[in-house]
């Protein structure tokens, strides 16, 4: 797609923006006096989705949101949220600067984003968090990677918030995400938010693109057996995920930082490291 031809975009994008935010200062403001509205999920999945549209990605979905099961997917881009968010109630886990990010920040909070502080001992208060969306049956998602990737692999998972799952007895659903162009099936890497990308430059990669296709695979929840350590449950779930994106599971197991598992210990930090997350 040339140029000219994608600009016409933009004035939509700014106007879903103007209408996200409306829509986000009447629920922070009803939320305040008479509490939250029961519409919002479908307002949030609405915004989602017609995002997507507006960006002209054409979504091929396989599998359906399991609401019993943690969701657990490999991590991409920013646009990962929207696609995943336009399938179902899903809230999702974000580093703290997110919420600074001008406007992005505000409405992922409405939209249910939880924030953490990166580097903060808070192990505890993640679960806590986790557990109490969950019990309250709304959907959670969470990137264990701890960083987004270019899409040709999927790196290594973080074990600790896999423990969330060895508590509650919740199952685990892998949600496996690529991007590519039309019919190709190999990986393009237009949409990975990776470096010192910015959302700016990353947007309007995206609309200059000709056709750009997102797969997601919402894969059979699997079972959590009693006393399975939370690094196997981490190691199976990628696993599951590299299998469907039909990738061998060796590439990109030794992360961004060039270690591999048995390399490095696991930093309280890894939990919420993701530079891109939203």
């Amino acid at each position: 797609m040339t140029a000219p031809r994608s600009l016409w975009k933009i004035p939509q994008i700014i106007g879903h923006l103007a209408a996200g935010s409306t829509i986000a200062l009447y629920i922070g403001l009803r939320s305040r006096l008479v509490g939250r509205p029961t519409w919002v999920p479908a307002a949030v999945r609405w915004w989602h989705r017609r995002l997507c549209s507006i960006l002209g990605i054409r979504m091929r979905v396989h599998g359906r949101v399991d609401e019993d099961s943690l969701l657990v997917g490999n991590h991409i881009s920013w646009l990962d949220i929207p696609v995943v968010g336009a399938h179902g109630e899903i809230g999702f886990l974000s580093k703290a600067e997110v919420r600074a990010w001008p406007l992005i920040g505000w409405l992922a909070e409405i939209a249910g984003t939880h924030f953490i502080e990166r580097g903060a001992h808070q192990a505890q208060a993640i679960s806590e968090v986790l557990l109490r969306r969950i019990t309250q049956g709304h959907s959670l998602m969470i990137f264990p990677e701890g960083t987004t990737s270019d899409g040709t692999s999927v790196l290594r998972f973080h074990p600790r918030l896999f423990g969330l799952v060895q508590e509650t007895g919740l199952r685990i659903q892998p949600v496996a995400i690529a991007y590519h162009r039309g019919e190709d099936k190999a990986p393009d890497p237009i949409a990975a938010f990776i470096g010192d990308d910015t959302l700016l430059e990353s947007l309007l990669r995206i609309i200059r693109h000709s056709d750009l296709v997102v797969t997601v695979h919402f894969l059979p929840p699997l079972p959590v057996d009693q006393g399975v350590q939370r690094r196997v449950l981490a190691e199976r779930t990628r696993l599951a995920i590299t299998q469907a994106l039909g990738m061998d599971p060796a590439e990109g197991w030794r992360g961004a930082d060039g270690h591999s598992d048995a390399d490095r210990s696991e930093p309280e930090s890894a939990l919420v490291e993701a530079p891109h997350a939203a």
